[in-house]
C-alpha cells in the first residue's frame, strides 16, 4: 500500500500543506497540494502547490527565487493534513516576511500587531508591477 492510500484529498482533490522551518520549528505557510504537486514535490525535493485562486500548479520561489528544499514530508493520523518540514531560502510569505503568519491579535480581540521584521518588499522581490 502506497502512502497516497493514506491520504485524504477533499472534493476538489486537494489537502493542506503546513510548511514548517525545519531548523527553527516555525510555521511559515500553509498552502494547498493536489496529488500531482505532491509527487512533484518529492520528485524533485522543492515545495510545489496547487493555487485555488489562480487555478495553476507553482512551485514556491519560481518568481521570487525564495525557495524550500524539502527535508521531511510527514502526514497526520486522519491523512487529511500534510507537514512539510524544509530549509527556507529568503522570506516565505509573499509580502516579504519571513513566515506567513506575522501578524498576530491583541489582547482586545480586534486589532493585530505585526510580530516580525520585514525582509523585503513585495516590489523588492517580484519588481514594480505594470
Amino acid at each position: 500500500m502506497s502512502f497516497y492510500d493514506k491520504l485524504k484529498f477533499d472534493s476538489n482533490g486537494l489537502i493542506p500543506a503546513i510548511i514548517q522551518e525545519q531548523k527553527t520549528g516555525r510555521v511559515v505557510m500553509m498552502a494547498w497540494m493536489n496529488r500531482a504537486s505532491l509527487e512533484k514535490t518529492i520528485e524533485t525535493g522543492k515545495t510545489h502547490f496547487w493555487s485555488r485562486s489562480r487555478q495553476k500548479f507553482w512551485m514556491k520561489g519560481e518568481e521570487s527565487g525564495h525557495t524550500q528544499t524539502v527535508k521531511d514530508i510527514a502526514f497526520d493520523c486522519d491523512g487529511d493534513t500534510l507537514l512539510i518540514q524544509v530549509d527556507q531560502i529568503g522570506a516565505a510569505c509573499h509580502e516579504g516576511y519571513q513566515s506567513c503568519f506575522f501578524r498576530s491579535v491583541e489582547k482586545d480581540g480586534q486589532s493585530f500587531k505585526i510580530t516580525e521584521p520585514q525582509l523585503e518588499t513585495p516590489e523588492q522581490i517580484y519588481g514594480t508591477k505594470k
